[in-house]
């Protein structure tokens, strides 16, 4: 056969990369395509072009997936020491930034340029701008189990790996194509969505556009309880900061999130103190002193709040500022859907592919890894470690097996 390869791998992304580069090290022909012009695009414009590649803490309760065991053989068989190892060893300087997440000091170049380094110390092919235009099961071939067509020419593999992400940045080549895959060989998708994504205003709420660029922290809560604390940025669309997008993976649409606008204070506490010490200061200078100014001015201009002394302050009035200030219910429209998702929730679901080895369990040699797949993990490198994790997984099944 003129165009051969043991294992084809559909994806140049953060999977595909290291899952070839460990296949090729067995010694084992690979052949990796891509519709884009380089390699690990997704790679070079996360954690703003720095790469947020691992966390020094990782669980399987830091996912998601409607089979939430499946994480949990392939985390522990490559962790995310095993990747701080290799980046090491390699010499790319690092650090840590808040939650344990870690990001390539000089830039995201440098993961890429190893992932690349390795794939071509192992002889791995890297075929780029290339469109696949079909794919189909051969049979009666004891080394072929796959036909694949791509710009003019006909390929043959054993192993198909799957490792075309999701539909997330949708400007860097992202496709349904791995779910169109999937489905075709009779696997189940379970439907995607946007996850790791800002909120949009619905009409009422726009007048918060004229807070755009304010960042303060924040507790958010989902209708599930799940909560989280970090920053809220607000936007001329909507709310973002990453405690909106690591929310955005528990909320589901029609449903409100509790913000709570002063996590590490009581302004019940706060203005009573005020109230006995400064009885005459205003509330609005009093706010004014622990909230972004512009906030303030802005609960007063739409007539949220009125001011007065805090002398004069009833229990009423506090008790509706508590609400507004620590339950606010926050009501998004949608999100921002896919052109700025981070990752995307849903995707080929785990009861049907081996947790040990990634490959399908209905069609032998057909394997998925990373985005692709119902596993969505936390912001914070926790998506970069399923790609390395799954890829290791499935580059171990296809060694030892053959």
């Amino acid at each position: 056969m003129k165009n051969y390869s043991e294992t084809i791998i559909i994806g140049a992304g953060a999977a595909g990369l290291f899952c070839a580069g460990q296949i090729g090290k067995a010694g084992k022909s690979v052949t990796v395509f891509d519709n884009g012009k380089k390699a690990g695009r997704k790679i070079l414009m996360s954690g703003g072009g720095f790469c947020n590649f691992t966390n020094l803490e990782v669980l399987p309760s830091h996912y998601l997936s409607h089979n939430p065991h499946f994480v949990k053989s392939a985390l522990a068989r490559f962790t995310q020491w095993d990747f701080i190892a290799m980046v090491a060893a390699q010499g790319i300087a690092y650090h840590e930034k808040e939650s344990g997440q870690l990001f390539c000091d000089n830039g995201a170049e440098d993961i890429v340029k190893m992932l690349e380094a390795r794939c071509t110390e192992n002889r791995v092919s890297i075929q780029l701008r290339q469109r696949i235009d079909l794919v189909e099961a051969v049979h009666n071939d004891e080394n072929a189990r796959f036909k694949i067509q791509s710009g003019g020419q006909t390929w043959y593999c054993k192993n198909l790996v799957i490792a075309t992400g999701g539909l997330s940045m949708p400007a860097l080549g992202a496709s349904p194509f791995g779910y169109q895959i999937a489905e075709q060989f009779g696997l189940n998708v379970l439907s995607p969505r946007a996850s790791l994504v800002p909120f949009t205003y619905r009409e009422n709420d726009k007048f918060l556009t004229a807070l755009s660029g304010i960042s303060l922290p924040v507790r958010v809560t989902a209708q599930n309880g799940k909560s989280f604390s970090n920053n809220l940025l607000f936007t001329h669309r909507g709310v973002s900061g990453p405690a909106i997008l690591q929310i955005s993976n528990y909320w589901q649409p029609n449903e409100s999130v509790e913000i709570d606008l002063l996590p590490a204070d009581s302004i019940e506490e706060y203005l009573s103190q005020l109230k006995a010490s400064s009885p005459k200061l205003q509330l609005k200078t009093a706010l004014s002193r622990i909230l972004p100014k512009k906030l303030v001015e802005l609960w007063f201009e739409r007539q949220l709040l009125q001011d007065e002394t805090l002398a004069n302050l009833s229990k009423v009035r506090l008790k509706n500022l508590e609400n507004l200030i620590h339950h606010w219910q926050f009501q998004p429209n949608g999100t921002e859907g896919y052109r700025t998702a981070e990752v995307t929730m849903g995707g080929i679901d785990t009861k049907e592919i081996s947790s040990k080895t990634m490959e399908s369990q209905k069609v032998k040699g057909l394997y998925f890894i990373g985005e692709v797949l119902d596993v969505t993990g936390w912001l914070g490198g926790y998506n970069f470690q399923w790609a390395w994790s799954s890829a290791y997984a499935c580059a171990v099944g296809i060694t030892q097996t053959e």
